[in-house]
């Protein structure tokens, strides 16, 4: 059977919901803070790159007009709070969901963009800010420097993701409007991941 655009991208969005989620809980896991303290710093991780997507293309934010999305992000952040002792590599993990969540949110934000009719470039900014957007919220509420501003290739990462997803936008007729985001999002994690292994990052002031 058949699944249409609009089945995929709530998919994709839910997914990255649920990961972001995972990511913020984590983090705020690794500080020591209550449950409440987890649940707050999850949802916000999890639907903070949505909501600046959302004002971004003057549409109503679908965390206050659809239940399925918060439900999602308390959902993984209770299951991250329950379950993190089996975590036993908190920092390794919270790497990768937050590469996963970046490449989501980067995919769908830009497919949105270029869905409501902004120029490329415009799309590409949409869906960058989309990918970045939790990630700087769940920082900065743990009180740690946004990964955007100490990490060159985590910004890169989305760039690259948005760039593929907003050219090959024009071949989606012969690829399939699926496997284009599945190509867009493996780049940005891929990418990510490959950063942290070997430690990419722009040159920085020598002291």
């Amino acid at each position: 059977m058949e699944i249409d655009a609009n089945t995929m991208s709530l998919v994709a969005e839910l997914v990255g919901t649920a990961v972001f989620a995972a990511s913020g809980a984590s983090a705020a896991v690794g500080k020591r803070l209550d449950l409440f303290g987890v649940v707050v710093i999850g949802v916000l991780c999890a639907l903070g790159g949505g909501a600046v997507r959302d004002v971004l293309i003057d549409a109503r934010p679908l965390v206050l007009t659809d239940w399925r999305y918060p439900l999602v992000a308390v959902a993984a952040a209770l299951v991250v709070f329950r379950f993190h002792p089996a975590l036993s590599r908190m920092r390794a993990t919270m790497l990768v969901l937050d590469a996963a969540g970046l490449a989501l949110f980067t995919v769908v934000g830009t497919v949105k963009g270029l869905e409501y009719g902004f120029a490329v470039y415009a799309a590409c900014i949409v869906g960058v800010l989309s990918g970045i957007g939790g990630g700087i919220l769940r920082d900065v509420l743990v009180q740690e420097i946004p990964a955007v501003l100490r990490e060159d290739f985590y910004a890169m990462a989305a760039v690259i993701g948005a760039v593929i997803v907003s050219v090959g936008e024009r071949w989606e007729s012969r690829i399939g409007h699926w496997t284009l985001m599945l190509i867009a999002i493996a780049a940005v994690f891929v990418v990510r991941m490959v950063a942290i292994r070997y430690r990419w990052e722009a040159p920085k002031p020598k002291f």
